[in-house]
């Protein structure tokens, strides 16, 4: 058993300086996160009529040419349909080495909005998780859910965050439970948020432009009441009960889905970096926010509920900026919070 640790931001940095992390075109200011980096589509789009996964003997462009109904010019803002499948290849490509694997997950943002994304990888057999050594280019699999949304070249959707194989004995895992939060905290007894399924389109762009009520049904509960019935495959914003801490030399992942605690997937965005919920990054009193969806039948939520878990893996070092500390992080601090295209 092998002992794994997670780059910092310093580290990530050095790959991009040194052809580990390949740009297309020069990195944005604010794309190295604490432990992760974010990636950025390029300029075309493939619909195709269903998600699929490479293979070991094919690559995504192979199997784009026989897939793909029709592409999109993204050197342009242009409109991605709900619940139609956007194969788009990524603006950064990697040259793991031996010793290095990397995991990506969907942000924040993207979570929030019910926009479904996963990595992709040449000879790839699994989504998002990329193995130890490869070399190559990196595709995003885009499925908005909810509300179309408006991308462009160098939107970012997803983030990357590498893994660095040592010697010695396999570290135990920490991890704490995340329950819901079913009970009114503020006088307009808010608890959470549900997708409305007739609404218009989301400019990703746009930070702070677009109406609430235009897109999301606020759901208010009484003080005694404490549950909430999950209709099928309409998608929730909640929030957990618990504030959520990371401490400096570690990075935390949410388990997406946990069928122990019932038929609803929790979580869609899964990285939390370091510093996140730290009194000395401004982040006391941060709660997970939580994108869920029921799925086959009705489901009831109740207060307190455990509905899913934090893992946490040490740092290869503490990274050289933490999540909240000067880097315009959207969520620090958070409570029940839509994302930022919202006022």
């Amino acid at each position: 058993m092998m002992t794994f640790r997670i780059w910092p931001s310093q580290r990530i940095r050095q790959a991009v300086e040194t052809g580990i992390i390949i740009p297309a075109m020069p990195l944005a200011p604010d794309q190295i996160q604490p432990a992760s980096m974010d990636l950025r589509i390029a300029d075309r789009a493939y619909r195709v009529p269903a998600s699929f996964l490479p293979g070991p003997h094919r690559t995504v462009r192979e199997r784009l040419t026989s897939l793909s109904t029709h592409v999109l010019d993204l050197t342009q803002p242009r409109v991605l349909e709900r619940n139609c499948v956007h194969i788009i290849p990524l603006l950064e490509e990697i040259r793991l080495g031996p010793t290095t694997s990397a995991r990506a997950n969907p942000k924040s943002s993207s979570g929030r909005l019910d926009i479904f994304v996963r990595l992709i990888t040449d000879y790839g057999t699994a989504f998002d998780d990329i193995p130890e050594g490869y070399q190559g280019p990196l595709f995003a699999e885009v499925v908005p859910r909810s509300f179309p949304v408006i991308v462009g070249r160098g939107t970012t959707l997803n983030q990357i965050r590498f893994r660095e194989r040592g010697a010695g004995p396999a570290e135990a895992k920490r991890t704490s439970a995340v329950t819901i939060n079913l009970q009114p905290t503020s006088p307009d007894r808010i608890i959470g948020y549900r997708a409305r399924r007739a609404a218009g389109l989301v400019d990703l762009a746009a930070v702070g432009a677009h109406r609430r009520g235009d897109f999301w049904e606020p759901l208010t509960i009484e003080a005694d009441r404490g549950d909430l019935v999950l209709v099928p495959d309409e998608f929730y914003i909640l929030a957990s009960f618990e504030d959520v801490r990371v401490e400096a030399g570690e990075a935390a992942e949410m388990i997406a889905y946990d069928t122990s605690v019932g038929e609803a997937r929790v979580h869609y965005a899964g990285f939390l970096d370091p510093g996140f919920g730290l009194p000395e990054a401004g982040g006391t009193g941060s709660k997970v926010v939580l994108e869920v969806r029921s799925h086959d039948v009705p489901f009831l939520l109740e207060h307190g509920q455990h509905v899913g878990t934090l893992e946490y893996e040490p740092m290869l070092e503490r990274p050289d900026q933490l999540y909240g500390q000067g880097i315009r992080s959207n969520y620090q601090g958070q409570g029940l919070k839509l994302s930022k295209q919202f006022r």
